[in-house]
């Protein structure tokens, strides 16, 4: 064998000491199965928490132990948990001794991902071990603590290797750099659904937005501690975690972070482009570009945010984005949605219900509404609402 293909030979055999575990993808998220306390399980796969485990408190994993005070993008809220004895993903035994089980009531997490699904697994779950995140082969490779990416030398082309910053607590928080020249905090987070979030005084700060200047089209979002406003912006040549990024939609809230040391998260839309190895010990990711792209495509949107509501079994409008084509068309606040392109089963869970009203730009959505009793049937095209 000449020197070449021997190589190439060794830069392909697995890794002595990995252990792969397989997982599924929902709608934008990554669905793992798991063994909790004994109890099978499946979770998305969250980075951005920094726990163990968040499940749905029909699930008994155990009598509760205590609380914890969890933190999303804009607020804190107290939870119950229960100590965590036991937990494996595939043949790999997941160790630690503070691990926790956050219990959150009735929630059907199934609906938002649209594949069963019990809960949220967190960060805590692989940061002591070298991890790879295959979103090509949809499975974790847990290499052998011996395995240090720090000494790849990365392409900056297909592959990149960036360094974690010296802030948060089991988070992923790297520097995204926007077309002032300024710098963002971001944190690496499988579980925002959205190619990438930041806020409106982030925005003001790093000086991609007049400071007091409004927005046009916001829409809902919902977080952990509940809805809140939000808007896109197209946002051009930014480097995200080292990784040149000449066009991109990113989803803005309209308040301010929870947190004054993170500017909010890059989330699944950017994420699932990479196959992206994680090494908390070494503060070093690694991106490796598997499918070309790097950007994202804005969505059309008719500019309606609603909710299906158990009590009347029905879905409510109760936002419609200023200027948008449902404002246009005369939908209005308290409207009952009862059909969008011919589906009337509309109790699917926010996430979903939203992108009901997206599609291709310029195609129409067919809307059968009620309104104070009278059926009201219309046809609406969709837009690009982005923020320039």
């Amino acid at each position: 064998m000449s020197l070449i293909p021997a190589l190439l030979a060794l830069a392909s055999a697995p890794v002595q000491g990995t252990v792969e575990v397989p997982f599924r993808l929902g709608d934008d998220a990554i669905i793992v199965d798991a063994t909790v306390n004994g109890r099978k399980v499946s979770c998305m796969f969250d980075t951005g928490f920094s726990g163990t485990v968040v499940l749905n408190s029909s699930i008994n994993v155990g009598p509760p132990t205590g609380k914890m005070n969890l933190r999303d993008f804009v607020g804190q809220f107290e939870a119950t948990t229960t100590k965590v004895t036991s937990l494996k993903l595939g043949a790999k035994t997941i160790e630690g001794e503070d691990m926790e089980a956050v219990l959150t009531g009735d929630r059907d997490y199934s609906l938002s991902y649209n594949t069963h699904c019990d809960g949220i697994m967190g960060f805590e779950v692989i940061y002591h071990n070298v991890v790879e995140i295959n979103f090509e082969r949809q499975r974790f490779i847990f290499y052998p603590p011996s395995h240090d990416i720090s000494k790849r030398t990365p392409d900056n082309k297909k592959t990149f290797l960036a360094r974690l910053l010296p802030t948060g607590h089991k988070s992923l928080e790297m520097q995204v750099k926007v077309s002032t020249g300024k710098n963002l905090v971001l944190a690496l987070d499988t579980g925002n659904a959205f190619y990438a979030t930041t806020h409106k005084d982030s925005l003001e700060r790093v000086g991609v937005w007049e400071t007091g200047k409004q927005a046009q089209f916001l829409k809902a979002s919902m977080v952990a501690s509940g809805e809140v406003a939000s808007w896109y912006k197209r946002m051009q040549n930014v480097t995200i975690f080292g990784v040149p990024v000449p066009d991109s939609t990113w989803s803005i809230i309209d308040l301010p972070s929870s947190s004054a040391e993170s500017d909010g998260t890059i989330g699944y839309g950017f994420l699932k482009n990479f196959n992206i190895t994680i090494d908390y010990e070494r503060r070093r990711v690694w991106f490796e570009n598997f499918t070309g792209k790097v950007g994202n495509e804005p969505v059309g949107d008719l500019g309606v945010s609603a909710f299906y509501n158990p009590d009347i079994k029905r879905v409510m409008v109760f936002r419609v984005s200023p200027g948008s084509p449902a404002e246009k068309a005369g939908i209005k606040v308290g409207d009952h949605v009862l059909s969008v392109d011919g589906q009337d089963n509309l109790n699917i869970g926010f996430r979903r219900l939203l992108k009901l009203f997206e599609g291709e730009k310029g195609s129409k959505a067919q809307l059968v509404l009620s309104r104070a009793g009278q059926l009201v049937r219309m046809e609406v095209e969709r837009e690009h609402l982005v923020n320039p």
